[in-house]
């Protein structure tokens, strides 16, 4: 019996999926655990594999579009088997079910911009003399549920081809109308792309922009920044947030990565690798800060797992060094440079960006002095990274110039309070103040 392919939860938050590309076509043997298909989740590109084997009979899904999780996105079956209908019946044969003239390319995906004009559809439209002159007459009553019944697949080619399905009789069950009951309806209204015929007399209206860059652009929102806006949403009005912000003097962390660079090893150590290795021993000494919100109890964690964040092409993705606190800077240096090479490529799995216990924000390699960062719930604090900069200070009884950086921390006031977060802050300090004490 013919198998549906659906849109699998391939994250742990994906609520929808955007089909990226089909990596086996209609007609061709799939076997289980092949990849089917590359779909777009909140937070990257992953691989749909097969579930069945067989051949892949239908894609119901054309690249570029974006369907919730669930939702059918093709059949596999054998050659010649019955296709199941949208209620799950068989309907039919590969066969006896023709194919649409020509698949929706990736860019027709519904957007609320006003498209530009395109050329005319192969199916003329009537004119408006032909219009004119043929009777006008009520199109037939809807089914007696009051619903129109047709399957999503023959909604949009009736769309495209500008076919009225209410003149349309169904075949499918129940009545639902199919994709062959298209094949020989006639127009009733101008497809989508082709000139308009004449209209009514309406009152006039501002005319819209025909084209991206007239005025305005509309973009359809990624999974990732939809993912995003929504963490925003649960995290800036419910968490009670408040912030410490504390300079560091960055002299001996400088002369400890200049030698570590002369020493000629292969991994280059940042201040960003520092800055992590730091954070996960301070956390070890203070549990508190080391914590989820779950809503009727706290959960501390007796792991140390490090989310930093990576700015990417959509958004932004916190990939996660786990047990940070027990790896040295060498291998802190070589994971988070792998990871976050492959944030930018959209090829993380969701362990590998899920299960962080405190994160960190850095922007300082971007000229940022100082910033505050949104906390990644269900964690309950995040540092914000600024750059380092010399400036005049007072150091040994004089004004010298010295290499400082801030540091600013969100905290969630329901699991950190404030001289809780103040000591946390203390210790980090104190550690990238005199590196020595991270490799104690």
């Amino acid at each position: 019996m013919a198998t549906q392919v659906v849109m699998e939860a391939l994250s742990p938050t994906m609520e929808e999926g955007r089909l990226v590309e089909w990596k086996k076509q209609e007609g061709e043997t799939v076997a289980v655990g092949d990849v089917l298909a590359e779909v777009e989740t909140d937070k990257a590109v992953m691989e749909l594999v097969a579930r069945v084997g067989g051949v892949l009979l239908r894609q119901t899904v054309t690249a570029g579009q974006t369907v919730p999780v669930s939702s059918p996105i093709g059949v596999i079956g054998q050659p010649g088997e019955a296709l199941p209908a949208a209620g799950g019946n068989g309907a039919g044969t590969a066969a006896a079910m023709p194919k649409p003239a020509a698949k929706l390319p990736p860019q027709a995906a519904p957007r609320p911009a006003v498209p530009a004009p395109a050329a005319a559809s192969s199916v003329a439209a009537p004119t408006a003399a032909s219009a004119a002159a043929a009777p006008v007459s009520a199109p037939p009553a809807p089914p007696p549920s009051g619903r129109l019944k047709a399957s999503p697949l023959a909604r949009k080619i009736a769309q495209e081809r500008g076919l009225d399905l209410r003149a349309i009789q169904g075949s499918g069950p129940e009545g639902r109308i199919v994709l062959r009951d298209l094949e020989t309806a006639r127009p009733t209204r101008p497809a989508a792309g082709s000139a308009p015929a004449a209209a009514p007399a309406l009152p006039a209206a501002r005319p819209l922009p025909a084209a991206p860059g007239e005025g305005f652009t509309d973009t359809p929102l990624s999974q990732m920044r939809k993912t995003i806006a929504r963490r925003l949403a649960q995290s800036i009005g419910p968490v009670p947030t408040f912030y410490l912000t504390s300079e560091v003097d960055m002299e001996r962390v400088a002369e400890a990565r200049q030698a570590m660079l002369a020493a000629g090893s292969e991994v280059k150590v940042s201040f960003n690798d520092i800055i992590i290795k730091a954070v996960a021993t301070a956390l070890r000494q203070h549990p508190a800060c080391n914590a989820w919100w779950q809503d009727d109890h706290i959960r501390y964690w007796h792991e140390v797992h490090i989310g930093m964040a990576v700015a990417i092409e959509d958004g932004l993705i916190t990939p996660v060094i786990r047990h940070a606190d027990r790896k040295t800077l060498r291998e802190i240096s070589a994971e988070a440079r792998d990871l976050s090479g492959r944030a930018r490529e959209r090829r993380l799995t969701p362990e590998e960006y899920t299960g962080s216990t405190f994160s960190i924000s850095n922007l300082g390699m971007l000229d940022i002095d100082e910033f505050t960062a949104v906390i990644n719930p269900p964690e309950s604090g995040i540092l914000a990274v600024g750059r380092i900069v010399e400036k005049p200070v007072g150091h040994a009884g004089a004004i010298a110039l010295r290499r400082r950086m801030r540091l600013t921390m969100s905290c969630d006031h329901r699991v950190i309070d404030g001289a809780t977060g103040a000591r946390f802050l203390q210790t980090l300090k104190a550690m990238l103040e005199n590196p020595l004490a991270l490799v104690w």
